[in-house]
C-alpha cells in the first residue's frame, strides 16, 4: 500500500534571511509627505552682495598749514600784549605832546653879494614847554631848522642837546644863517613886501627826542 506523500511549502532561504521592506510610492519633489518620509531639501540662504568702496583717508593738515597757524596766533597774541601794555603805559603816564612858540624873529644880517647871492641871518627865540607830569624829554643831536620864503629857503640851524623836565619850560635863542645863489629877484620880492610892512616866513623844524 502506497504511502500518501504530504506537500508542505518550503520558504526561500535567501528571502528568509532579508526582510522584505515596503516600497515607497513616488512622490513628486515639492510635495508634502509623511513626517516619516524624506526631509526637504534645504538651500542656502539668499545674500545680497554689496560693492565695496575703500574709505576715504582723513585728510591731514600739512606742516605748513600747521606753521601759519601757529605764527599767525603768536603774531595776534603778541600784538594783544603789546596793545595791553600800551594802554597800561598811557594811563599811567598819561603822555602829552610838547608845545613850541616862536616869540621873536630878527634879521641881523641881510646882504646882496656881488654874485648876486644873498647872505641873510636870523635869530630866533622859541619857547618848548613840556606838559608832561612824569614824563621828562632829550633832545638829541641831528635836529634841523630852516626859514623859508615863498619856497626858497633863506637860513637853516638846529637845536642844541639838552634835558627837559617835568612841566618845565625852555627858552631857545637860536641862530640861523644860509645863502641862497641867483637871490637878485628874491631881494627885490623881499624889498617889496618890507615896505607893506607883512613879509610871510615860515619855520620848519625837525627835532629827535626821546621821552
Amino acid at each position: 500500500m502506497a504511502d500518501h506523500q504530504r506537500i508542505h511549502p518550503v520558504q526561500d532561504p535567501e528571502s528568509a534571511a532579508a526582510p522584505q521592506t515596503p516600497t515607497a510610492p513616488l512622490v513628486p519633489r515639492g510635495s508634502s509627505r509623511s513626517d516619516k518620509g524624506d526631509p526637504p531639501e534645504s538651500y542656502p540662504p539668499f545674500r545680497r552682495t554689496i560693492p565695496y568702496a575703500p574709505l576715504k583717508p582723513p585728510r591731514r593738515r600739512s606742516c605748513c598749514k600747521k606753521c601759519l597757524c601757529w605764527t599767525i596766533s603768536l603774531l595776534l597774541l603778541q600784538i594783544l600784549i603789546l596793545g595791553i601794555l600800551a594802554a597800561i603805559i598811557y594811563f599811567v603816564f598819561q603822555p602829552k605832546i610838547p608845545k613850541y612858540s616862536v616869540d621873536a624873529m630878527r634879521i641881523t644880517q641881510f646882504n646882496l653879494g656881488n654874485d648876486n647871492s644873498l647872505s641873510a641871518t636870523f635869530n630866533v627865540n622859541i619857547t618848548a614847554r613840556n606838559p608832561n607830569k612824569k614824563i621828562g624829554i632829550y633832545y638829541e643831536g641831528g635836529s634841523h631848522l630852516s626859514v623859508w620864503y615863498t619856497g626858497t629857503k633863506l637860513c637853516e640851524g638846529s637845536l642844541p642837546k639838552f634835558y627837559q623836565g617835568h612841566r618845565n619850560t625852555t627858552l631857545l635863542n637860536l641862530t640861523l644863517t644860509g645863502k641862497t645863489q641867483d637871490a637878485n629877484g628874491l631881494l627885490q620880492s623881499l624889498q617889496a613886501r618890507q615896505q607893506t610892512g607883512n613879509i610871510p616866513l615860515r619855520l620848519r623844524g625837525k627835532v629827535p627826542m626821546i621821552d
